[in-house]
């Protein structure tokens, strides 16, 4: 009798053991799993999540003597992550669309003209500067001013983007622009490093401007 409660309790002993041990090598399977979501949650908090509604803003033409020049900004294109990865070395770069329409009442508008082109931000953390280049001016700029550097990314100043010498004076001309901080502009390694980094990415609606020079 006292052998086969010994028994019974070894054995009642060697099966906890086995539970046990399916519920630790179970609990190794999950723990991944319940690190990621903890990652997950923690990235995905409000302010990580904030819609990013960059848009673009004083969207105006002009002209000098021989060109008709184009003029924007865009707004809320930075975040405090866009800018904190800029600092630690990480380029990024806005770029712009611009479409030009010529109008026509029976036949869909025929497009005359298209440019895109981009503005790229380097910071130098040793001399504290940074390097703005801008595609459609053919330069770059140096400022040791962050207010200035987001200025000189987010405008287009006087942008050369027809002839006065092309347009018909008999027309109407639609201006169609747009401007994104897209993935690809981006260093690969730095996706894989932060992936959910598209949550700073921004694209702006199109927007339009139309010129009626019918007289």
């Amino acid at each position: 009798m006292f052998k086969s409660a010994v028994f019974i309790c070894n054995k009642l002993n060697r099966d906890s053991m086995k539970i046990n041990f399916n519920i630790s090598r179970h609990l190794s399977c999950f723990l991944p799993l319940l690190l990621f979501l903890w990652l997950l949650s923690n990235l995905l908090q409000p302010h990580t999540l904030y819609a990013q509604e960059a848009t673009i803003t004083d969207f105006t033409v002009s002209n000098s003597h021989t060109q008709l020049l184009l003029y924007l900004t865009v707004t809320d294109c930075f975040t405090d992550d866009m800018e904190s990865a800029i600092h630690n070395g990480i380029p990024a770069t806005f770029t712009y669309y611009v479409e030009i329409y010529r109008t026509r009442s029976n036949w869909p508008d025929k497009k005359i003209k298209k440019y895109e082109f981009n503005h790229i931000i380097e910071y130098d953390s040793l001399k504290k500067e940074y390097r703005i280049q801008r595609d459609e001016k053919h330069d770059s700029k140096l400022t040791t001013s962050n207010d200035e550097a987001k200025m000189i990314m987010s405008e287009i100043n006087g942008f050369k983007i027809l002839s006065l010498t092309e347009i018909d004076h008999q027309a109407s001309y639609i201006i169609k622009v747009k401007a994104t901080l897209a993935r690809k502009t981006l260093p690969l390694y730095f996706h894989y490093l932060i992936p959910f980094i598209s949550l700073w990415d921004f694209e702006t609606e199109w927007h339009e401007l139309t010129l009626n020079l019918a007289l």
